[in-house]
């Protein structure tokens, strides 16, 4: 017969109370949150831009907002770890440094398709409009979607200067100079020109 008298502490009091041990959860997690995130905020890798890292030009912003429209993330990754089958595929691994400009960073998890954070150069601009219109007709047996309304989507000039101010806002080093010319820098531009500048970019500033 159980001791009516027993006094509970310790561990027995945690563990029958819904309350403490909710509580304590909470503060265990956000204890353990703030000491993993905060020093980041600290640590100059993950802040400060690679060297020869540029922000995207105005006609590489506005493929950025298409290929984010277009959902490529949901197939494709932008981050290679340290693993040696990765970098042989790939190329050199990823660094925090080369994303202080991307909001957000397309890092991603999903690889249906290959990751394409080096692929900036890789193929020259006639084969990714090929691959973009038509993957099948590089790869015969790709599942990826064809996307051949970007020959005739069109950028909006407008959209892309605001979009550049809001950027500066969050540390993306944009002049008055380069906003200013961001309307004329995509005039007359295609939503498939606009990618390929996308995607001919990734990964150069640390390919070496």
């Amino acid at each position: 017969m159980a001791d009516k008298n027993h006094a509970v502490g310790g561990h027995e009091r945690i563990e029958t109370s819904n309350f403490l041990m909710i509580v304590l959860t909470l503060l265990t997690v956000i204890w353990g949150g703030i000491t993993e995130i905060v020093p980041l905020f600290f640590q100059r890798s993950t802040t400060e831009a690679v060297e020869g890292l540029k922000p995207y030009t105005a006609l590489q912003l506005a493929g950025r907002d298409v290929y984010l429209r277009e959902g490529c993330y949901n197939c494709h990754s932008q981050m290679i770890r340290p693993f040696r089958a990765e970098t042989l595929r790939y190329g050199n691994i990823s660094l925090a440094g080369e994303f202080v400009y991307d909001h957000p960073f397309q890092w991603g998890s999903k690889r249906t398709g290959p990751d394409l954070h080096r692929v900036g150069g890789k193929y020259s601009d006639e084969w990714h409009r090929i691959h973009l219109n038509n993957p099948r007709d590089l790869v015969p047996e790709s599942n990826m979607p064809a996307y051949s309304w970007l020959n005739t989507g069109m950028i909006v000039p407008a959209d892309v200067g605001p979009k550049m101010a809001a950027l500066r806002k969050v540390g993306v080093p944009y002049t008055d100079d380069e906003i200013a010319k961001a309307a004329e820098d995509v005039k007359g531009k295609t939503e498939m020109e606009a990618v390929i500048a996308y995607l001919q970019v990734l990964g150069t500033a640390n390919n070496k």
